[in-house]
């Protein structure tokens, strides 16, 4: 890792408030998309980027807000990494969003987050917390290949199934699905059957498949040779060059997944999504505030 002092910490953008505390990511998960060329990191991936002024320049950023909002994190670089359980640039920021009784909505893959609760339940009980965890692969077996250097699913379940039990809604990412790896009815459903159990919120899921682009097929493709012999070249026979590579199980699993959210009450417009995630109602206080 390396250290940054940032010019500025949260970004605005249509009505999203959001911030990456780290750029790059110690997970190793094969499809990542933050590691696309595009993004333009001048470090290698893994050689993480850390904004030491973090909370400082939030800090500066909230102060003059004149009116409450949702705080994002996590769409880029994961806040739980490797290095934050030393580092606690993630926790610090949690603090000084509930100081100044903002909203939070935090996305990650990693159990780590646990260590925090106590201040997710004080954001939750105060302004608004919801809490964001992906999932692509119900095999643990699959997912050590696929998201190799954080928790499993069956973890991040319990994690959901923690965060039910403070009344902290949740929100689960089923995102990306492998074509010819995880695109199956089976892994679907069961995951499917996991998020009513835990009683999530909604999932976003904008289709199944997933995206490349320059830098990041290349880690992906390497990572098909390493472990799956022969999927690289039937990704490029079907694909090629492609940006957008869907399941060729998408109509069917789509199906299923919308099918399942409408009859369990759960949101699955990644639209209604989002609004849900950064709206602050003025009267978003939970009841046991004043228990």
């Amino acid at each position: 890792m390396h250290y940054v002092d940032a010019k500025g910490i949260l970004t605005a953008n249509g009505g999203r408030h959001g911030m990456n505390i780290y750029r790059g990511c110690s997970h190793g998960c094969i499809y990542c998309d933050s590691r696309s060329s595009c993004y333009q990191f001048t470090h290698p991936f893994e050689d993480i980027e850390v904004k030491r002024n973090a909370p400082e320049l939030l800090e500066k950023s909230l102060k003059s807000k004149r009116k409450k909002c949702m705080i994002g994190t996590g769409a880029m670089s994961d806040p739980y990494m490797h290095i934050e359980k030393d580092l606690c640039l993630t926790r610090k920021c949690l603090e000084i969003i509930h100081q100044y009784g903002f909203g939070l909505a935090i996305q990650t893959k990693s159990d780590m987050i646990l260590r925090d609760i106590d201040l997710l339940d004080k954001i939750n009980r105060s302004a608004k917390c919801v809490v964001q965890m992906t999932l692509t692969t119900y095999d643990d077996d699959l997912c050590a290949i696929l998201e190799p250097n954080v928790c499993n699913t069956k973890r991040r379940i319990e994690v959901l199934e923690m965060m039910r039990e403070r009344d902290i809604p949740t929100i689960v990412w089923l995102t990306p699905i492998l074509p010819f790896i995880n695109d199956t009815e089976e892994n679907i459903k069961a995951i499917l059957d996991e998020c009513i159990r835990v009683g999530v919120k909604g999932i976003i899921c904008f289709d199944m498949g997933l995206t490349l682009r320059d830098g990041d097929r290349e880690y992906y493709y390497a990572a098909l040779d390493k472990h799956f012999q022969g999927m690289k070249k039937r990704y490029i026979e079907r694909y090629g060059n492609s940006y957008e590579l869907p399941s060729p199980n998408a109509k069917k699993l789509m199906s299923i997944f919308r099918k399942t959210c409408r009859d369990n009450g759960m949101m699955y417009s990644p639209n209604e999504c989002f609004k849900y995630m950064n709206e602050l109602p003025e009267n978003y206080v939970q009841l046991s505030l004043f228990d």
